[in-house]
Order: structure tokens, then C-alpha cells, then sequence
């Protein structure tokens, strides 16, 4: 039960970084809820390990502050990327 209840706060958590990633990118993304959940979580993963480790190395979470800086800045990078790669940036 507890790993059914990690899934879905991971889901969730990669869903509210993911919109925030999309939010603060200008334009429009075209990339769905599943891609949006995933950006977060890559975001979530990689962002939150690196902002605990340069800002909070005392406390390897992603529950601190840093881990969510980390995590939005590097959902907003992998969008970006992601935009440049496949061209699938709406021109606003």
C-alpha cells in the first residue's frame, strides 16, 4: 500500500511542477497531462537532488525548499530543450 501511495504523490507532485513549468515558459505548450506529469517528475528527480545537495546537503529531501526550486528550474530547462528539439512550440 505504501508504494501505491508514493506513485501518486509522485504523480501529483510531477503534475504541479510540470504546470509550473508551463506557466512561467512564454507561449503555449501543446504537450498534454502525461508529458506535463512526466516533465515534472525528470524535473522533480534531477532538480530536487541537485538544489538539496548545492543548498541543503544536510538534508537530502525533496521536501525543502531548494528541492522545489531545483525542481521547477529544471522542469523549466528540460521544457525548453524539449520545445527546441521536437518543434512543437505554438508561436503565440
Amino acid at each position: 500500500m505504501d508504494t501505491l501511495w508514493t506513485i501518486i504523490v509522485w504523480i501529483v507532485f510531477g503534475l504541479v511542477v510540470g504546470f509550473i513549468a508551463r506557466a512561467l515558459v512564454p507561449g503555449k505548450d501543446n504537450i498534454g497531462i502525461l508529458r506535463t506529469i512526466l516533465l515534472g517528475i525528470a524535473g522533480s528527480v534531477v532538480g530536487g537532488l541537485l538544489g538539496s545537495l548545492l543548498f541543503a546537503p544536510h538534508r537530502l529531501t525533496l521536501s525543502n525548499p531548494a528541492g522545489w526550486i531545483g525542481s521547477i528550474v529544471v522542469a523549466i530547462i528540460l521544457l525548453v530543450i524539449y520545445n527546441r528539439v521536437t518543434g512543437r512550440k505554438a508561436r503565440a
